[in-house]
Formats: structure tokens, C-alpha cells, sequence
């Protein structure tokens, strides 16, 4: 700590650390220059970072070099429970491995406030037609998920520093919005800016507010965790200015989804965006929240607004206690965060967005980047009239229509928009098509309690709307079960089926598995759609039905104005909403003093918490990257999604056919992501998306043919991935992956990283590697390789009969050499960039991963003392 640089705070009892004197020290003047993420990055230096490696650290922000490593340490790691889970599964298993090397197990516990918020469990089973549908749906939750609940509840009780929100109070990042963060973090008497990792690739969404959070995988999480700094080099840093006003019937939604088309085809992957302008100025706290939402969707790590008045403002309508929004406000304008203190910031690189020029929009068929107007749906063959059996489902029925995530649902206006929409359709007498499985999940319980006293929520029930969930569902995979008759109609007509919801990601195969392809669109486009009940319509013009005088209606009939919602936010939505959910939710018993053995018992017929392998077998061995092998050969764009598949499990899948082998009933298999503390049903998800492309795999005209399909060589034999990986498995071969661009790009997930190196996958080279994922891989000791510019698999012409092997001395960003041994005895050398980025990187990957080097670390510091 830096003490030098302390000093009261004016107006308070409390001190602060003056980032801008140490910053200016350095070089004069040099404050006014930079960036917001710059200055709290500063600040984060001054008060924790080594006095000896200071000012070469601030130097970095000073003169934008990239040259140093230098740490980050944030203030607290937020969870769901899905990677919180198989990050505690994993220290669960670390404190087992220290316990047999002769440690002590208890001494093993997060530094960090970690905070795990239980989301990601829930599926639709009942849909939002159910008056019952909560209820039911959180019984189902609780009967499938006992062996997971069972764990994390021990967690509470065997570990410090770990605080549960139990399920069925919201979802991690709306409740961290609206509650979590206090924006100025005070410990032992100083105030500083609240900062934070979370295992969710949505972690962003709280940049809204000021705060650098970022989403990371659960190893990384764990480092932090642990207490260890994340090190980083300077990121890029773009200014996005807004400009313009959005236009009348335009939603946050609309918005962000031309963002993210345009910020995809700018390249901003791994980079801090800054938002600012006059257009930034006059976005509504929700509209930001559901910009910086989608933040991984764009590519970039993270998504700043400034503080100013509006952050102000939605602290007080949250119900944040009046002395800390007066210490937000006077700690912001003191140190330089204020929005009005930054007019002077430099920016190496600038982008222009003009508000006014968006216009309604969804995203797909698949990719959430994939924009298209609603008025260029037909033009796009996505919509258009079709001649539709009475009786039978249309071309595009929509299956799913669910107004779900926090993406949408933290938004106020989004969510009085739907409802006026539903009010207006039950006015004119419009229903929900049958065949639509409606849902509404909000992420925090007071939408439900605006809805309520805005006379909302039963125009919204009565179109099949009501609440099922306060959790991430349908936009995580959790559509829940099809009625059978429906079912049996898309299966059996071969039906092109969709879902259409308010979240923020529709990768093919994601949604739901009888849901072909799935659209982004805002709230209330959701329960349009779940009117028109097919996606080959043109919800801009055609119409939707008849009222009772026989007159037609389309969607204009039914849109609110600007001025009615705003209206109905302003007199409906109140701080005494978010008070009587989240005072209670963390309201604290007083601790009795109990605490749960330090080894967990693990329960050995689970299917779901199964302790961790990571120093046995294979992973303890050493890698020699030599004599690899290819698993697959991959294009552009491989999501997580199709690494490992957060969806429904089939019974006709590896994972499927092991659980049934278990014993578990088909209705209660549950989704991949559940089942991720359990490394032999979770390995089983590797690669088992439907919908991958392994280049390895041709039919007879020599095109690639879709499915969790992979070549096993030398014999050439086609079989299911995970045959082909028990096969290299029972042979100790080493293996490799070879891709395209943008690869591991979509959610956190560390799986995507451990069921490769579980597998046996000891490198993967790329044309580009997204940043979470490539973290990931390091993290479980997989060496991440990257094509220089113009070459990639297809100028190398690789067919996946080569073996490789890699050579070199890996250090940050070196260049090691890719040997290719063709089957025809040639031997081709190609120069590929270590994409070990830092020292930390190099010592983690020699290690054999952030577990490894954890476990190395303490038990070298318990013999020395």
C-alpha cells in the first residue's frame, strides 16, 4: 500500500487514495489525458499495487505502452451457479489435494468477497399460461439439482468468504445492477472504486454504472479468488461517441443490436469501450445497462459510461441508501471519475455512432451481430406471407417466445413497453398462438412489482406471459420440454421451427433443440411475435387479426408512445419496489459459528458434483507437444456453444446415453451446464453441438457434413466426437485443434477449455482467439497458437491425416514454429505467435494450470513456514 498518497476525503470521515497526484508526479498534466478506465486502473495501482513496481506501472497509462504486465486487483468475484459452482467443485478438489500432500484443506479459502448468485438452474418446463408455472418450475428445479444445492450449500458453510443468494430471487447481473454494487466500495475506512471479475461473460452489464467488471472464466475467477492479482497489459482503450436522439418507437434493444453489428464489423475484440457524447448523456441507466449487457456479443472486454447525474438518479430509484449515493456523487467528482471531469480524456482510437439512426430491429437467424431491420425482413427471406393447412403449424412457427434475460429485463422502459404492447392486443382481442410457448423471466423481482402497480401484469398473463422464473432460461439453453403433440408436428414435418426472445444470444442449437434458428428482439416484439406465430411474417405490416368490428390490426395499432411508457416508468416504478426485494434478500442472521468440514463427501453415484481430476492421470503428465494429432479441423467463428453446449440434453447423445447408464429418467437429464461439476458427464459435452462443422468430416461430394462428428487416424474412421476421444484417450494420444477466426468467442465457460484438455488436446492454433477463451485455455495448461497474418488452415491445405508438433521457447508473444508432418513424408515448418501473453500466462501453462501452480505455490509457502 502507498500511503503516500492518502488523504482525506472533503465532506467525509474517510480517506481516499489521489490517483491523479501519483499519475501527475510522473509526468505534468498527464491526468487530464486519460481515459476513465485508465484512471481507476490508476487508482487500483496506487492503493495495492508493489511501491517498487509503481510508477513503471503507471507508466503504462501514462504513455498507452504495452510493453509491462502489470496487476489488477478487483474488489470482489461474482458467480452464477453454474461456473461459481465448478469453481468451487474445483477448490473443493485443490483443498483434497492439499490435504494428500500432507496441507492443511481449511487454510484453502477465497481472499476475495466472492458472491454466488444461484440463476442458471431453471428450465421452462411449465410455460407462462400456467398460473402455476413458478412454483412448478422451482420444484422441478429443486428435485433435479439436489446433489448441486446440497454442495453449495456446503460451500456457505466450509469456506469464508462466500455469500449465496439462493434460487428464485433474480439473475447475478440485474441483481448486481440494481443492488450488488455500491459503485465506491469503503474498506477499513477508505473509499475506492468498486471493481470486480464475475464467470459470466455478461459481467459487463454493471459498467453501466462506472465499474470495471469484466466477465472471466472460472479459473481466472479462482486466481482472483485465491487472492492473487489478475496482470494485464494496458488494453485497448476506444472512445465511442454517441450522438443524436433515438427515434419515437425505438427501444434500448433496437439500439444495441445496431451497436453490436457495428462494433463487430469494427473490431474491437478484447478492447474497453468508453461511451460517451451527448447521445450517452441522455440514455436512460437501463438503456446503458442494456448496451454494456452485451459487451462479449461485440467482442470487447468491457463497456464504460462515466458517472454522471443518471448514474445518480438510478441510485435513488434502486433504493440505495441516501449516504452512499451522496459518496458516490462526491468521491466521483473529487477524483476525476465525473463524466464532466473526463471532456479532456485521449483516445487512441475514436468511433462514431449516431442514435438517430436506428431503427427496429431483431438479430438472426443466429449470431447476435446478425441485425436486420423488421422492415427488411421479407427482403432478407426471413419473413414473407406463406399459404398455411388449417390446423397444422406454419413454415417459421415460432416455439419459443420468451421475454427473458437481464439483458432486457433490467430495463424499465423495455418491460412497460411489452406490457402496454400485451394491453393493447387484449384490447383488440389478439391471442397467443397455440402452438408458442410464452414465457416471462425476469432477472429481479421488482419488474414484477412495476408491473404489478403500472396494472401491467395480468395484460401480460392473459397473453400467456406470466412469470415463470426469476433465472437466466431460455436465453441459456433452459427452454424447457415442448408440448409432445407440438413436438411430434415439428419432428415429424420436419418443421423449421424458431424461438424469438429478449436475450442476448442465439447461437444455432442453443435455445432450444426443435427450435432451428432463434431471434433477438426486444419485449415487446416478443409478444407480437408470439401473436403472429411465425417468423415468415412481415410484423411491420401485416396483420396480426381482427378486433371486434372487423377491423385489421398490425403492430402499429398496438405500439405505445415514447410518451405513455415514460409516463407509466415515472409513476409505477419506485426505490420502495427494489427496497422490499433486495433488503430482505441480504438481509444477514447472525453467524452461529458453524462450519461445515473442511473435505467435502463426495457423493459417488452423483451425475453432478464429482471431484475434480486435475491432478490425476493424464493432467499430471507431462505435455510434450509432439506427435499430435488433429480432433478437428474448424472455420471461423467456433462459439463455446459449439466447444460445449450449454442446451437440453438428448438421450441419443454421449452425455444422454451416460446419464441413462446412471440411472437418471430422460425427463430429468437436465442441461449440459448443470451437469459441469461432474467431469465425466461434462467431458461427454465436448464438441457435441448438432450443428458443428468439423472439416475432417465429408460426405461423398466432399462437403462438410454437420454433427458432433470427428475423423480417428490414422485409420480415417468416422465416428461420434466422444468414440473418437475415448479412442485417442485409450491410446495416450496427444492431440491438437486447428481453427479459424474469432475462435471461442460466446459465454465464459471454462468447460470449453477443460473437456479439450480432459480429452487430451494439448495446443489449439487459431487465426484469432476471443479473450475469455484463450485465458480459459491457459488456465488448464493448453497452449494457444496463432496463424500469422494470411496463413491459416485452408493456404496450408490441412486435411487432418498430418501429424505436429510445436517447437520453441515459449515465452509472452514468441514465435514458435508449427511442424507439419504430412502423410506423404513432407515436413512443413510454419512460424505461429505464443499467445502465452504475459509472465503470469508462461507460469500458469509450465505449471499445468492455475490449479496446479496454486497447489505448488502453497504447499512451497507452508513448508517455508
Amino acid at each position: 500500500m502507498n500511503t503516500n498518497f492518502r488523504k482525506p476525503l472533503p465532506g467525509t470521515q474517510l480517506d481516499y487514495f489521489d490517483a491523479r497526484e501519483a499519475v501527475d508526479a510522473i509526468q505534468p498534466g498527464a491526468w487530464a489525458k486519460l481515459p476513465y478506465t485508465s484512471r481507476v486502473l490508476a487508482e487500483n495501482l496506487v492503493r495495492r499495487c508493489d511501491p517498487a513496481m509503481l510508477n513503471a506501472s503507471l507508466s503504462q497509462l501514462i504513455e498507452r505502452k504495452r510493453d509491462l504486465d502489470f496487476p489488477w486487483f478487483p474488489a470482489r468475484v461474482v458467480c452464477h451457479d453454474i461456473l461459481g459452482q465448478t469453481a468451487l467443485v474445483d477448490l473443493a478438489g485443490l483443498r483434497d489435494a492439499i490435504a494428500d500432500q500432507g496441507g492443511d484443506p481449511s487454510l484453502v479459502n477465497p481472499v476475495v468477497p466472492t458472491q454466488l448468485v444461484v440463476d442458471h438452474s431453471l428450465a421452462v418446463e411449465c410455460g407462462g399460461f400456467d398460473p402455476d408455472a413458478f412454483d412448478k418450475n422451482r420444484a422441478i428445479e429443486d428435485r433435479r439439482n439436489e446433489d448441486r444445492f446440497h454442495f453449495i450449500d456446503w460451500t456457505k458453510k466450509a469456506f469464508q468468504n462466500v455469500d449465496v443468494i439462493p434460487p428464485g430471487n433474480g439473475i447475478l447481473h440485474q441483481i448486481n445492477l440494481e443492488r450488488m454494487s455500491p459503485v465506491i466500495q469503503v474498506t477499513d475506512d477508505v473509499a475506492y472504486p468498486d471493481t470486480l471479475v464475475g464467470t459470466d461473460s455478461h459481467t459487463p452489464m454493471v459498467d453501466a454504472l462506472g465499474v470495471i467488471a469484466i466477465g472471466v472464466g472460472g479459473l481466472e475467477a479462482e486466481t482472483v479468488m485465491l487472492g492473487r492479482a489478475s496482470w494485464m497489459r494496458l488494453p485497448d482503450i476506444i472512445g465511442v461517441e454517441l450522438s443524436g436522439r433515438p427515434q419515437p418507437g425505438i427501444t434500448a434493444t433496437d439500439i444495441v443490436l445496431a451497436l453490436t453489428e457495428f462494433l463487430r464489423k469494427e473490431k474491437v475484440v478484447s478492447a474497453y469501450l468508453e461511451f460517451y457524447g451527448e447521445g450517452a448523456t441522455a440514455l436512460t441507466l437501463g438503456d446503458r445497462a442494456t448496451i454494456s449487457n452485451m459487451a462479449p456479443e461485440f467482442g470487447a472486454t468491457a463497456a464504460m459510461f462515466s458517472i454522471d447525474g443518471q448514474t445518480i438518479k438510478y441510485l435513488k430509484l434502486t433504493g440505495r441508501d441516501d449516504a452512499l449515493v451522496e459518496l458516490v456523487e462526491n468521491y466521483a467528482k473529487h477524483t476525476g471519475l465525473w463524466s464532466d471531469s473526463l471532456k479532456t480524456a485521449e483516445y487512441e482510437r475514436v468511433l462514431m455512432f449516431d442514435l438517430s439512426t436506428v431503427v427496429r430491429n431483431i438479430a438472426g437467424p443466429s449470431n447476435p451481430h446478425k441485425r436486420v431491420a423488421t422492415t427488411d425482413l421479407a427482403a432478407r427471406g426471413i419473413s414473407g406471407v406463406v399459404e398455411n393447412e388449417p390446423g397444422k403449424m406454419p413454415d417459421g412457427a415460432v416455439i419459443i417466445a420468451a421475454i427473458t434475460s437481464c439483458t432486457n429485463t433490467n430495463n424499465p422502459r423495455n418491460m412497460i413497453a411489452a406490457g402496454l404492447l400485451a394491453r393493447n392486443a387484449n384490447k383488440a382481442g389478439l391471442l397467443r398462438k397455440p402452438w408458442v410457448k410464452s414465457s416471462l423471466a425476469p432477472g429481479s423481482k421488482a419488474v414484477t412489482l412495476y408491473l404489478e402497480e403500472a396494472g401491467l401484469m395480468p395484460e401480460l398473463e392473459k397473453l400467456g406471459f406470466g412469470v415463470v422464473a426469476y433465472a437466466c432460461t431460455s436465453c441459456n439453453g433452459m427452454s424447457g420440454a415442448l408440448d409432445p403433440v407440438i413436438q411430434q408436428e415439428v419432428v415429424e414435418r420436419d418443421l423449421y421451427a424458431t424461438a424469438v426472445l429478449s436475450g442476448n444470444r442465439n447461437f444455432d442449437g442453443r435455445i432450444h433443440p426443435y427450435a432451428k434458428q432463434a431471434f433477438l428482439a426486444s419485449p415487446p416484439l416478443v409478444v407480437a411475435y408470439a401473436i403472429a406465430g411465425t417468423i415468415r411474417f412481415d410484423i411491420e405490416k401485416d396483420v396480426l387479426g381482427h378486433d371486434a368490428s372487423g377491423k385489421a390490426i398490425t403492430l402499429k395499432d398496438l405500439w405505445p408512445s415514447d410518451e405513455e411508457i415514460d409516463a407509466i416508468v415515472a409513476s409505477s416504478v419506485k426505490p420502495d419496489h427494489f427496497r422490499k426485494v433486495y433488503i430482505p434478500m441480504f438481509a444477514r442472521s447472525e453467524d452461529s459459528g458453524e462450519r461445515a468440514a473442511p473435505l467435502y463427501d463426495w457423493r459417488p453415484q452423483s451425475t453432478y458434483i464429482r471431484r475434480p481430476p486435475y491432478w490425476e492421470g493424464a493432467l499430471a503428465g507431462e505435455r510434450t507437444l509432439k506427435g499430435m494429432r488433429p480432433l478437428a479441423l474448424l472455420g471461423d467463428n467456433i462459439t463455446t456453444d459449439h466447444l460445449s453446449p450449454s442446451n437440453a440434453i438428448m438421450m441419443n447423445s454421449a452425455a444422454g446415453e451416460y446419464l441413462h447408464k446412471m440411472g437418471l429418467p430422460e425427463e430429468d437429464f437436465n442441461s449440459y451446464a448443470t451437469h459441469r461439476g461432474d467431469h465425466l458427464t461434462a467431458q461427454r459435452a465436448t464438441f457435441a453441438n448438432p450443428t458443428l462443422k468439423n472439416e475432417m468430416v465429408r460426405d461423398a461430394d466432399g462437403n462438410v457434413k454437420a454433427g458432433s462428428l470427428a475423423r480417428v487416424e490414422p485409420e480415417g474412421k468416422i465416428t461420434r466426437m466422444w468414440e473418437a476421444i475415448e479412442t485417442y484417450m485409450d491410446r495416450k494420444q496427444p492431440l491438437i485443434v486447428i481453427a479459424g477466426a474469432d475462435y471461442g468467442q460466446g459465454s465464459s465457460r471454462d468447460w470449453a477449455a477443460k473437456g479439450v484438455r480432459l480429452a487430451g488436446v494439448e495446443a489449439i492454433v487459431a487465426e484469432g482467439f476471443e479473450r475469455i477463451h484463450r485465458t480459459n485455455l491457459v488456465g488448464m495448461g493448453v497452449l494457444p497458437l496463432e496463424f500469422k497474418p494470411g496463413v491459416n488452415r485452408l493456404t496450408l491445405a490441412l486435411d487432418g491425416t498430418e501429424t505436429y508438433d510445436v517447437i520453441g521457447a515459449r515465452a509472452p508473444r514468441a514465435t514458435l514454429t508449427l511442424v507439419i508432418h504430412r502423410r506423404n513424408g513432407e515436413r512443413l515448418e510454419v512460424p505461429v505467435t505464443c499467445r502465452l501473453d504475459s509472465s503470469e500466462d508462461v507460469s500458469i501453462y509450465e505449471a499445468g494450470g492455475v490449479l496446479q501452480r496454486f497447489a505448488q505455490d502453497f504447499l512451497e509457502s507452508a513448508k517455508a513456514a
